[in-house]
């Protein structure tokens, strides 16, 4: 029951990028121009985003188990960290640059975007060297 659900709830949010035009890089680099030709149209994907989010976190914040039965695992962090700041910087950089991000990119080389292939090899290579510098740093630290 828990793939058939993940598998659903994929479909429906892949569905939903391409119906408000996340998928497109065109659409997105127009609503990431704000000194050219600017288009609005994505503030309303964000805004609806975020509510359904806000009530989806107020509501599983009160629960101790998923409708599967499974444990909430619910971020708790609510620091401002540097680290947090230059990896939203580095996220903003990329999505202005390629018009993607990654749930976006997936529904594009769907879609047969050899654009959106090169940005999902370019950021796995990302999360690869991440994660060797990470190791090496577990490695320094005194235990």
């Amino acid at each position: 029951m828990q793939i058939l659900t993940a598998l659903l709830a994929g479909l429906l949010f892949g569905a939903g990028l391409i119906v408000s035009g996340m998928s497109n890089p065109a659409k997105v680099l127009g609503f990431l121009d704000l000194a050219g030709r600017w288009d609005p149209s994505l503030c309303f994907v964000m805004v609806g985003a975020i509510a359904v989010g806000a009530f989806a976190f107020a509501l599983a914040r009160r629960r101790r188990r998923s409708y599967l039965g499974l444990a909430m695992q619910v971020p708790t962090a609510a620091r401002v960290t540097p680290r947090l700041v230059l990896g939203s910087v580095v996220f903003g950089v990329g999505w202005g640059i390629a018009g993607l991000c990654p749930g976006p990119a997936l529904v594009a080389i769907g879609a047969g975007s050899t654009k959106a292939v090169g940005f999902v090899v370019a950021m796995l290579v990302g999360m690869v060297v991440f994660e060797v510098v990470e190791a090496v740093k577990r490695k320094r630290q005194p235990v």
